[in-house]
C-alpha cells in the first residue's frame, strides 16, 4: 500500500463526521520535508437518488479550516507518516480540476462546466446528473440555437468548470459568496 493510500485510509474516518469525502491525496518531496496534498469535497452520499438537480453549496473556508485541523490531528495522532517532518495542505478541488466521476459532476449542478465527449465539446449550465447521463442547457451560438444536451457519462472524456465573470440569479443563489443571496440570507 502507498504512503497516499495510508494516508486516505488514517484520515478518512476524521472527516466523515464534518460531512466531506477525500477527493485526492498525494504524497511528494518537498525538499527535506514531505509534502501531503489532500482534496476533500461535500459528502454528497445522503442525497436523494431522485434528486439529480438541486445545486450542492460550494465548501466553505471554514470547512476547509475544520478539515485541515482534523487531518492534522488524524496524522499526528499516527504514525503513517512517520518520525520525519512534513507539510500539510488541505483544500477542496480547484475551478481547473477535471471532472470524471458521476460524483464530481453532481457537486457541480448549477454551475457553468465545459465537457469533452466522444461527440465532441458541449459547453453550458449543467442541470441534473443522474446514475448514466449529464443534462446541460447550451446556450444559442452563431452557428446553433440554445438546446438542452443529454450526455451519457460513458462518453464523457473530462470535464471542467468554466470561471463566469457574471452569473444568473439562480446560479448566484447557490453561491452567496460570487454576489447572490444565499437561501437564508437578504440582499
Amino acid at each position: 500500500m502507498s504512503t497516499a493510500d495510508q494516508v486516505r485510509a488514517t484520515i478518512e474516518p476524521a472527516l466523515a463526521p464534518l460531512g466531506l469525502v477525500i477527493d485526492d491525496v498525494t504524497v511528494g518531496p518537498a525538499g527535506k520535508r514531505r509534502l501531503v496534498r489532500v482534496l476533500v469535497d461535500t459528502d454528497i452520499a445522503g442525497l436523494d437518488p431522485a434528486d439529480t438537480s438541486s445545486p450542492v453549496p460550494p465548501l466553505s473556508l471554514d470547512a476547509v479550516a475544520d478539515a485541515t485541523r482534523a487531518v492534522s490531528a488524524r496524522l499526528d495522532d499516527s504514525d503513517v507518516m512517520g518520525s520525519g517532518p512534513y507539510v500539510l495542505e488541505v483544500s477542496s478541488p480547484g475551478i481547473g480540476r477535471p471532472l470524471t466521476t458521476r460524483d464530481q459532476f453532481r457537486r457541480q449542478v448549477g454551475r457553468l462546466v465545459e465537457v469533452v465527449h466522444s461527440e465532441g465539446t458541449t459547453t453550458g449550465r449543467l442541470t441534473g446528473v443522474d446514475a448514466d447521463r449529464l443534462t446541460i442547457e447550451a446556450p444559442a451560438t452563431k452557428k446553433v440555437g440554445a438546446r438542452v444536451e443529454t450526455i451519457g457519462l460513458d462518453s464523457v472524456r473530462t470535464g471542467t468548470v468554466q470561471v463566469e465573470f457574471t452569473r444568473s440569479d439562480a446560479a448566484a443563489a447557490v453561491d452567496p459568496e460570487a454576489g447572490g443571496a444565499g437561501p437564508e440570507e437578504e440582499n
